[in-house]
């Protein structure tokens, strides 16, 4: 049994909440240290020269929560060998996604865009601009740009429902073009520029519609707390094998 092993994590990280779901369901023990409410767990992870989660380490070595297989290398875990989807099925929940995102901030009232999710100081907007910008940042590493750390933690220019709404449309149409255009050629087998690990273009593309399918299915949770149904929700076959995790937030 590995010996002190620890997750650092926060509170709405779709990645952080898949971690600690897969070291339970392989039985792992591990001290749980968010980030977000103990001030020292970022201070545990300079010696490693980190600031980022989620991380997890055993003693003196760490692997990044994103990649599962460096996970279950570091705690011992046989994880087999991994079963991704088509690219063909991978791109139409991806645009079930974006729609149903788009769908589901239109119902948000304009007055609720600055609330603030719970135990996270990520608003309503925020959360909306995140899960089109998730999509937009595989579209930019096609377009060159690497993917960072920090391209994940960028805000709406404006925190309003139109604005919200048009870059949906707009990143939903490049995506599209993009797919119908450079894309029908492209080699899914090569090494993806990205700042968490061994991907391929067709792994980070999976992490791309499982991570905004995660936060839209918090989307959908935002509005049911609200008393709003979410018109259109998405179902199980919209997720289904996709590697996401199994509670929609902690």
């Amino acid at each position: 049994m590995p010996d002190d092993v620890r997750v650092y994590w926060m509170t709405g990280c779709t990645s952080c909440l898949r971690t600690k779901e897969f070291l339970a369901r392989h039985r792992i023990p591990f001290q749980s240290r968010n980030v977000l409410a103990d001030g020292a767990a970022y201070a545990e992870l300079e010696r490693f020269g980190l600031r980022q989660v989620p991380i997890v380490t055993r003693d003196d070595a760490w692997a990044n929560g994103q990649v599962l297989r460096d996970v279950a290398e570091l705690v011992g875990i046989d994880l087999g060998a991994p079963q991704v989807l088509p690219v063909t099925e991978l791109r139409r929940r991806q645009e079930a996604i974006l729609a149903g995102a788009a769908r589901f901030a239109a119902q948000l009232p304009e007055d609720s865009l600055g609330t603030l999710l719970p135990d996270r100081p990520r608003s309503h907007a925020d959360l909306v601009y995140h899960i089109v910008n998730i999509v937009d940042a595989f579209l930019e590493h096609e377009a060159g740009i690497p993917l960072r750390y920090e391209a994940y933690f960028r805000l709406p220019p404006r925190a309003e429902r139109a604005a919200l709404l048009a870059y949906a449309a707009d990143v939903k149409g490049r995506l599209a073009a993009w797919f119908d255009g450079p894309g029908r050629g492209r080699d899914w087998t090569e090494a993806a520029q990205v700042y968490y690990g061994r991907q391929s273009l067709h792994e980070f593309f999976e992490r791309t519609v499982w991570h905004s399918g995660q936060h839209t299915r918090q989307l959908m949770w935002v509005l049911e707390r609200m008393g709003i149904a979410p018109d259109g929700a998405l179902g199980p076959e919209v997720f289904a094998g996709l590697p996401m995790p199994e509670e929609v937030w902690g």
